[in-house]
């Protein structure tokens, strides 16, 4: 029969939790800190591939006032008798920001999520809810759009 001291017992948790404490240390100063910009991109590409359709319209444009500020597409859209009033930052796309002056008071489909309806786009990289506003395949950033629907329409009845 072995006899274990509860001072040995004791050092070895120790050491155990110095291990571990220095292999979370390590861990947090080595993993990769995700950019706001790539968190964003996330976002809407999620919210693009799984969020519910509806018609919005277009009321605004809040345009950059200096250099790091945002190019914002200001836009309305009503679920179950609520209506929404929300922006999407529209700068780093680039199909939009070039015609986004135009873009104010015409139709537009909005993906927005189920359980948080003011978490919603107008478009993304996969997908644009503006009519006539595709994405350029030549711009990186950018991919080609898998589908455009016009308002009303569904996915279903686009054949997207």
């Amino acid at each position: 029969m072995i006899i274990v001291s509860p001072l040995s017992i004791g050092l070895a948790a120790g050491a155990a939790a110095v291990v571990v404490g220095a292999g979370v240390a390590v861990y947090r100063r080595l993993r990769r800190k995700t950019d706001p910009v790539e968190l964003e991109r996330l976002r809407r590409v999620g919210l693009g591939r799984t969020g519910r359709i509806t018609t919005g319209e277009v009321t605004g444009l809040i345009e950059p006032e200096g250099p790091g500020t945002a190019l914002l597409l200001v836009y309305r859209y009503g679920i179950g008798g609520v209506n929404y009033e929300v922006t999407q930052d529209v700068s780093t796309l680039s199909a939009v920001a070039a015609e986004a002056a135009r873009l104010v008071g015409r139709t537009i489909s909005v993906k927005y999520e189920m359980k948080h309806p003011t978490n919603s786009i107008v478009i993304c990289e996969e997908w644009s809810g503006i009519r006539g506003v595709s994405l350029s395949q030549s711009d990186p950033a950018t991919p080609l759009v898998h589908g455009t629907f016009s308002p009303g329409e569904s996915e279903l009845e686009s054949g997207g």
